[in-house]
């Protein structure tokens, strides 16, 4: 792979999401490269870089487990609170395509921890939400785990095994040069035939199928996940390639997806007293209110 890889266009594959199935496996994934909208993201603050990292690869996993929605306008919701670290937020989402994510830091405690420090050392003790919000029903979904393990994906591994009890191995990698940063991902799930009213795989007696996908996912290279000269569909087809059949979607085109607004501003000071609207109003009566997500600051009329 070449060092430039990093500014080569769009069309060669950033910013893209693909569904992928292996029947006879009872499998199903994601595999997802981020590009030009995860620097657009970044470029919001001046974070460090390993608060980057951190954020590229919930921004990753937040759009592989967000696209698992089907349907149109919901919502997953990825989020950790901790404290007694250097990061104490770090919060993410997906709709429809549409990503955004933010992190709140300590510079001075980040600057103590050196260049590569553990999830622990970055975080100290926290937990990781992530939350479905179905768009049909109104209803949403919450599950919440500690946050532990060497690495955000193993913390979402862990969610799906206590909360949903599905099988899922989840593969992340970030390759960052400069200014630039490139990252990838892959999501893959076992679903028993027929899913509702059957049993889950941690309990049955048979689980063959799902240790040989596993394996095989697995053994995806970072590289190979941040190499934007190597397609998803060829990526899918160097994992499989020798099952009977495999099936792939290409879904939607990520954007940046920040929903701030004045209106938006507006609606939710609706919310507060007429008396705490006065407190936040500045000398010509205008309340300034800043999107962390975006890096604005709107004067809302209020």
């Amino acid at each position: 792979m070449s060092d430039d890889y990093l500014i080569e266009s769009p069309e060669t594959g950033f910013d893209q999401v693909l569904a992928f199935s292996v029947p006879d496996r009872d499998v199903r994934g994601r595999l997802v490269r981020l590009g030009p909208v995860l620097d657009l993201i970044l470029s919001a603050h001046d974070y460090p870089q390993p608060v980057k990292n951190l954020l590229a690869e919930a921004l990753v996993l937040a759009t592989l487990m967000g696209s698992l929605l089907k349907e149109a306008d919901s919502q997953l919701t990825f989020q950790i609170q901790a404290e007694g670290g250097a990061v104490d937020l770090l919060v993410c989402d997906y709709r429809d395509g549409q990503v955004r994510g933010y992190s709140r830091h300590d510079p001075d405690m980040l600057q103590e921890l050196g260049a590569n420090p553990s999830l622990e050392a970055i975080f100290g003790t926290g937990y990781l939400a992530i939350t479905f919000d179905l768009a049909a029903s109104g209803e949403r979904y919450q599950g919440i785990v500690p946050l532990e393990g060497e690495t955000l994906a193993g913390a979402c591994e862990a969610y799906f095994e206590r909360s949903e009890q599905i099988p899922t191995l989840l593969r992340v990698a970030i390759r960052a040069e400069g200014d630039r940063c490139v990252a990838g991902g892959m999501l893959v799930q076992h679903l028993p035939d027929g899913e509702e009213g059957r049993e889950r795989l941690h309990v049955a007696g048979d689980k063959a199928d799902w240790d040989h996908a596993a394996i095989m996912a697995a053994s995806v290279r970072h590289a190979e996940l941040v190499d934007p000269a190597l397609t998803l569909e060829a990526l899918v087809w160097r994992v499989y390639h020798e099952e009977r059949e495999v099936r792939i979607e290409p879904l939607a085109t990520l954007s940046r997806g920040c929903r701030c607004s004045p209106e938006h501003y507006q609606q939710v000071l609706t919310s507060f007293s007429e008396s705490d609207r006065a407190e936040m109003r500045d000398p010509d009566g205008r309340i300034p209110v800043e999107c962390e997500f975006c890096s604005k600051t709107f004067r809302i009329e209020a």
